[in-house]
């Protein structure tokens, strides 16, 4: 008797079940809509690089992401963020070094990119150092630093993109011939530009782009610009001293520009220097920066 009540029990538990899946109260699949969704990203630069290129195969940059608390941003920490310092190397599309993935489907975030990758000890105090000899390609390249930030992202299957801007200063030194000189006599001479009264340290701050020079000043030798008539740097943004910061040397001789220079993060200076003899040896007159439109006549003794 006791086995019969027990056996229709079960059967009736067991029909319940039926009757509740047949009625559309099936379970939910907790892997529906739950997937991870992974982080993919499209880097490009605001402007060329030394190449002329963009970014360039192995190249590597860092990448943290912070998540939204609703619709309120969160704040870049040096830890502890949705994504850390994830490298990310370019050869054609943007691979990291592990898989990532937004937090679900509808938290936005907010995506922070450097390049150069480095192992970052101060998100706000990040020290990099140009090449004070840039007078090879790959020095050149190697002084470069870029940075960029994507805000307010909604997640996406799509690649993110993030548009890196430059951080550092490039100075462009056009010599020009004036009184007594050529392009062909200037060209078949022994040129070579030196800029004097730089600090090639730097410090970035991660969260915002930010960068102030520091340390001793240093002479700096830049890249041949295509010609022996046109050489261009990476400088860290300052202001340079009144004190011989264009040093041009031609045939062994140097002619000494002094005059003060601000330069400012992003920015590229190209500076027309049209060289003149005089009676007391080489007139070096400067003109004006083609961004701000201010003389910096001069002359060189």
């Amino acid at each position: 008797m006791k086995s019969k009540f027990w056996g229709a029990a079960c059967l009736l538990a067991l029909l319940g079940a039926c009757s509740s899946s047949e009625e559309g109260v099936a379970p939910v699949n907790p892997d529906v809509n739950q997937d991870p969704l992974p982080i993919s990203l499209n880097c490009v630069t605001a402007a060329t690089r030394v190449t002329d290129h963009g970014y360039e195969a192995q190249d590597a940059i860092g990448l943290y992401v912070v998540n939204y608390s609703g619709d309120r941003p969160g704040a870049l920490q040096p830890s502890g963020n949705h994504v850390d310092n994830m490298r990310f190397t370019y050869n054609s599309t943007w691979t990291p070094d592990e898989d990532i993935y937004w937090k679900d489907r509808t938290t936005k975030a907010d995506f922070y990119a450097y390049f150069p990758y480095a192992n970052v000890t101060n998100l706000n105090s990040h020290a990099f150092t140009v090449k004070e000899d840039q007078t090879t390609e790959a020095a050149y390249k190697q002084s470069e630093y870029l940075y960029g930030k994507a805000a307010g992202v909604s997640p996406t299957a799509d690649a993110v993109r993030i548009t890196t801007n430059h951080v550092l200063s490039c100075v462009v030194v056009n010599v020009k011939a004036g009184n007594g000189f050529t392009d062909e006599g200037l060209k078949a001479s022994d040129i070579r530009v030196t800029l004097n009264g730089l600090k090639t340290q730097a410090l970035i701050d991660l969260t915002s782009g930010a960068v102030s020079a520091t340390g001793d000043v240093k002479p700096m030798s830049p890249l041949e610009n295509g010609s022996k008539l046109s050489y261009k740097a990476l400088v860290v943004p300052q202001t340079a001293a009144a004190d011989n910061l264009f040093n041009i040397r031609i045939d062994g001789r140097d002619y000494k520009l002094k005059k003060e220079c601000t330069f400012k993060s992003g920015k590229r200076y190209t500076v027309p220097v049209t060289v003149s003899k005089t009676n007391s040896g080489i007139n070096v007159g400067v003109g004006p920066w083609e961004e701000d439109n201010v003389d910096y006549g001069g002359t060189a003794e």
